[in-house]
């Protein structure tokens, strides 16, 4: 009973608002898929087809119900090397095959959507609960900047290139304040941002952003205001518009295969990286819809649903792709919780390459990119200004390092760089950590009390700690209040106690960890005398292993 009620209450806990919210998303969805397509040097229906693929598979098996996913532009820039590689051999072809990149990509994308699932398999998703939080400031900040960056792609040039700034600074400023499809443009996206700003002040029964889109539509419709829309954005670019077929296989898919013979590499080596790519972005805005949300997803079974979405855009002709961090953001902030948020801006997306292709290349773009400049406004993390000076040095490094390899490379390069960075930092901050308090028993034995994680980066400071040839013969080193935590930790072990039986000295070792007792005495038998099992320390059981630890607390003298 409880299962069934979780499954409806993921599916959808408000329809009007799930319903609303899907059709706001999928206008969203139309040129951000257009633009990616353009960038990855494919045909937008692809990426059209590519988005709603992604959309219905993750709206309804992902991981994060509420949480959008289509072709994005961090895995568009993965595909386009790819791409005109494959176009550049089936030109070369004795039988030549038109558009053979294409091809290709559908087939890597099966290779992708089998790494996703094996990651989903092995649990590979829980490891986004690992990254730092500067880490997800950074991105968020980063892709904030990425995601109003791609939108100035869509302005008409506001200047001649052949005008400097520089060079000609009034010519610049004249022809900037005399372009009247820019001010155009940008009149009618403050006018976007102001009823998004204001609708939600005096009612959030409506999505502001729906209401937004259909607002400044009808004024352009209606009111005859020519510029630039999403039919012409599409036909500017190459493409013929939103109607079409889904692409297919121009030959079977397996004889396909004997095209890649000297190119496996170039296939396999893409379908990695486009899988890191998507898991990357997936997960971390997974994590950030869960903070929004206060809610918590599953990371392992959205891994599972990224790869079966990514696979079925390699059958059937899409470009594949992952979650949509703006689009997200739009449809949880428009009112979407339920699975049938996504599923809804899934299935009118397609409904309107069908069926509504003549509305929807209408609507003015103006209104598609003040939507998403909203998107900006509220995804940039405006609180890390604030608490920039007072984080951690290391820590406001890590933000802004994130933050600028995102918009200069890609999104996975940046956390992946913010991870491996802070974890620099945090080994060498535990590598400082390693102390060693000294004492002399009674019978003259010199006890090394350990305190600290004892690991490869505080090696060199836990071997500085000891004096093997000025020590009296017998030495004790107690690790009760230190952990053992790789093998570089046991080699260090393993070499001191080597150095103290070379000058002739007995040392014993103390409260060491089950597990590192076993493999020092797999090393070498002689630690079967060099330990010390000191069976009535409960502060030893504790630590190591509370199963031993059977007497009650009062019978130990501590």
């Amino acid at each position: 009973m409880i299962l069934g009620q979780t499954t409806r209450k993921n599916f959808t806990q408000n329809p009007k608002n799930d319903i609303l919210s899907g059709l706001t998303v999928a206008l969203a969805l139309v040129p951000e898929a257009v633009a990616f397509a353009f960038v990855a040097g494919i045909d937008p229906l692809v990426g059209l087809y590519g988005a709603f693929m992604m959309g219905i598979v993750t709206a309804l098996f992902g991981g994060r119900p509420g949480m959008i996913s289509g072709a994005t532009g961090a895995m568009a820039v993965v595909m386009v090397h790819l791409i005109q590689k494959g176009n550049e051999v089936g030109i070369t072809l004795a039988t030549p095959i038109e558009n053979l990149g294409l091809q290709w990509l559908f087939i890597t994308l099966l290779f992708v959507g089998g790494i996703q699932i094996l990651a989903g398999v092995f649990k590979l998703g829980k490891f986004v609960r690992l990254i730092p939080h500067p880490v997800m400031m950074g991105f968020v900040n980063g892709l904030a900047i990425v995601i109003f960056l791609s939108q100035l792609g869509l302005f008409p040039n506001a200047v001649p290139k052949d005008i400097s700034i520089w060079s000609n600074p009034s010519d610049w400023f004249s022809a900037l304040f005399t372009n009247a499809a820019f001010w155009k443009m940008m009149g009618f996206i403050a006018l976007t941002m102001g009823i998004m700003y204001g609708l939600p002040k005096l009612t959030k029964k409506i999505p502001a952003a729906l209401i937004a889109i259909i607002v400044v539509a009808c004024i352009t419709i209606f009111g005859g205001i020519e510029m630039s829309t999403v039919g012409s954005f599409i036909k500017e670019g190459g493409g013929e518009g939103l109607q079409g077929s889904l692409p297919e296989f121009q030959d079977q898919i397996f004889g396909l295969f004997s095209t890649l013979s000297g190119h496996w590499d170039l296939i396999l080596s893409t379908a990695f990286i486009l899988a890191a790519v998507g898991l990357i972005e997936s997960l971390m805005t997974l994590n950030l819809i869960d903070e929004m949300t206060e809610t918590r997803g599953n990371g392992n079974r959205e891994c599972i649903a990224q790869g079966g979405a990514n696979m079925l855009n390699g059958f059937f002709g899409g470009m594949g792709g992952c979650a949509m961090i703006g689009q997200s953001i739009i449809n949880v902030d428009s009112g979407g919780r339920g699975r049938l948020s996504g599923a809804v801006a899934a299935l009118a997306l397609l409904c309107f390459v069908l069926f509504g292709a003549p509305l929807i290349e209408q609507i003015p773009i103006a209104a598609l990119v003040g939507v998403m400049f909203m998107v900006v406004i509220g995804t940039f993390a405006w609180s890390s200004f604030r608490i920039i000076r007072k984080i951690p040095v290391s820590d406001a490094i890590v933000l802004i390092a994130v933050s600028a390899i995102t918009v200069w490379k890609d999104l996975a390069i940046a956390v992946i760089a913010g991870v491996i960075i802070s974890a620099l930092v945090f080994a060498w901050k535990n590598a400082t950590m390693i102390r060693a308090r000294k004492r002399i028993q009674q019978d003259g034995t010199k006890t090394y009390e350990i305190w600290g994680p004892l690991f490869f980066g505080s090696i060199q400071n836990f071997n500085s700690k000891f004096d093997a040839k000025n020590d009296p013969d017998k030495v004790e080193i107690d690790f009760v209040e230190s952990r053992v935590s790789d093998h570089s930790a046991l080699e260090a072990i393993f070499n001191l106690v080597e150095k103290y039986e070379a000058e002739g000295k007995s040392i014993k070792l103390k409260h060491l960890s089950e597990d590192c007792k076993v493999l020092l005495r797999k090393a070498s038998p002689k630690f079967e005398e060099v330990i010390i099992e000191d069976i009535d320390d409960p502060r030893y059981h504790l630590a190591a292993d509370p199963e031993k630890f059977t007497k009650p607390l009062s019978e130990y003298k501590i």
